[in-house]
């Protein structure tokens, strides 16, 4: 009767991980086909990327000098320059 409880909590605890392998195994199958979507993406554009870097840019210079200063930056007006 033991080894029959014991088999049986066995094949409860290994399904879901059998579960999760099957999932897994399914989702990884289309891997070259996320990647090679992900590459026609515009964002992939290096214009675009310029205009992102530059726009990054922007934002780290407004975080660091709200950090150095102990004004209250967003109570300046829209444009953010002294």
């Amino acid at each position: 009767m033991a080894a029959a409880r014991w088999a049986l909590a066995l094949a409860r605890g290994a399904a879901p991980v059998a579960l999760g392998l099957f999932f897994w195994v399914a989702m990884a199958g289309g891997e070259q086909d996320r990647l090679d979507s992900l590459k026609a993406l515009p964002e992939a554009n290096s214009q675009v990327l310029a205009e992102r870097r530059r726009h990054n840019e922007l934002i780290m210079a407004a975080l660091r000098e709200a950090a150095e200063t102990d004004e209250n930056v967003a109570r300046r007006p829209v444009p953010w320059r002294k």
